[in-house]
């Protein structure tokens, strides 16, 4: 083993022990090369006549770059968009994302968290967890309402084990009590990896209150019977919290409630900020202890530096811009407005009787999503014979369940949305 990666290793086991027994094989094997990045960082500070260290080409002191690319971007400085961003990112948006996240979730005042690394948006987030922390067939422990692109981040590409609990209870809650049976259930293996989605999904549900200060006590009951948790929040659309539930992530709540939990931030700009395609992330850690924190990131960016070296520069340049812009809030704000009226107005036409005999509804209050459970017909059938005829387009989910993005529907066509899911339910039902 690398005696880079040795070192981390041993500043893990001096301050909190319970995370290196955490870590994965891999996890235990990455480190940050001080290779040509390092010495191109030590270069760019010192450098004052000539830095022949990295990769990239240059004309008069400026990136060197192509007019016919540049027209469509010339209100950016070069530098600001055609060198290698740091492995890590920028650190100005770094930095401003951390305040971002501090102001929007105030259980985080006083505890301590790494600075946010930036990744190529939530997807190379979520891997860079499973390569740090999952052998196979360790257990992954989530809701049976899930992203389907978990089981080839965490299943596929890492061996995990997949051990899913009902999303809700008999109350229509999050069952927490399923998450803490799931949990124990694999405590003769010692470790789990958690991962929680707020707002979820598929379903668009975040807890309340209540239901928050369950799940953190469960975890912590846990902890207290001797396993090791990597509690995950995936927080892709965090901020878009409409009625009823916690307004800030779980991550806040969990983080250093207990010295076996590693509370982990999966976040990013894509659909908090409405940039999908721009593939910006982060991912924060958080431990009472420095060493740790660093031992973390060193190894995150030896991930990084493996895999996709750095990412995009452009689109931290055009978020970090964004972030410092005085009128985002306000835009950001409106958007907010559109897609709340959007679910409310979801909300009040699927109280209507006419639907009771097609299907359920799941509860929900935040994101992007709405579940159907279907009564007496399969979602497949209906996904196809929705698309076959009549041109509308939703998820199936399993063998009843199907998912409806209101995000991508106006709020005047919502009624005709559900009108044509429930004539073709019709159909199906003769």
């Amino acid at each position: 083993m690398n005696e880079i990666a040795q070192g981390l290793n041993r500043e893990i086991l001096q301050d909190n022990p319970h995370i290196y027994e955490l870590l994965s094989e891999l996890g235990r094997k990455l480190y940050y090369p001080k290779g040509i990045l390092t010495q191109s960082a030590e270069a760019k500070q010192k450098a004052h006549r000539f830095n022949a260290t990295i990769g990239i080409a240059t004309e008069q002191d400026q990136p060197m770059y192509l007019p016919v690319i540049h027209k469509s971007l010339a209100n950016h400085d070069p530098k600001d968009l055609y060198p290698y961003a740091p492995p890590a990112g920028k650190p100005e948006l770094r930095q401003l994302w951390r305040e971002k996240m501090i102001h929007d979730n105030p259980s985080l005042k006083g505890k301590s968290i790494s600075n946010p690394i930036v990744t190529n948006a939530l997807t190379h987030g979520l891997s860079i967890v499973a390569d740090l922390f999952i052998n196979e067939n360790d257990p992954l422990v989530l809701p049976d309402k899930l992203w389907g692109n978990y089981n080839f981040i965490f299943g596929v590409r890492s061996g995990a084990k997949n051990v899913t609990f009902p999303f809700y209870n008999e109350e229509w809650a999050f069952n927490t009590s399923g998450m803490k049976e799931a949990i124990l259930s694999q405590q003769a293996h010692g470790k789990a990896i958690v991962l929680l989605n707020f707002p979820n999904n598929p379903t668009g549900y975040t807890p309340n209150e209540q239901e928050a200060t369950d799940i953190v006590e469960a975890l912590r009951e846990v902890a207290e019977q001797g396993m090791n948790l990597v509690v995950v929040a995936d927080d892709a659309y965090f901020g878009l919290f409409f009625e009823n539930s916690i307004k800030e992530s779980l991550f806040a709540r969990i983080a250093n409630i207990h010295p076996r939990i590693l509370a982990i931030k999966v976040d990013g700009a894509t659909k908090e900020d409405y940039v999908w395609g721009f593939r910006v992330g982060f991912i924060t850690y958080a431990s009472e202890h420095p060493a740790v924190i660093n031992a973390l990131e060193k190894k995150t960016l030896g991930i990084i530096r493996g895999t996709i070296s750095s990412a995009s520069h452009p689109s931290q340049t055009f978020i970090l811009n964004a972030l410092q812009s005085p009128d985002f809030q306000t835009q950001k704000q409106e958007k907010f407005d559109v897609l709340k009226k959007r679910a409310c107005t979801v909300k009040q036409i699927l109280e209507q009787e006419k639907y009771r005999d097609a299907w359920d509804v799941y509860p929900f209050n935040s994101g992007y999503f709405m579940c159907l459970k279907l009564k007496g017909v399969q979602g497949e059938d209906l996904r196809n014979h929705l698309l076959d005829h009549y041109g509308v387009g939703i998820i199936s989910l399993g063998d009843n369940d199907v998912r409806v993005a209101f995000s991508c529907v106006e709020e005047q066509e919502i009624a005709l949305l559900f009108d044509l899911i429930y004539q073709g339910f019709k159909d199906l039902s003769v």
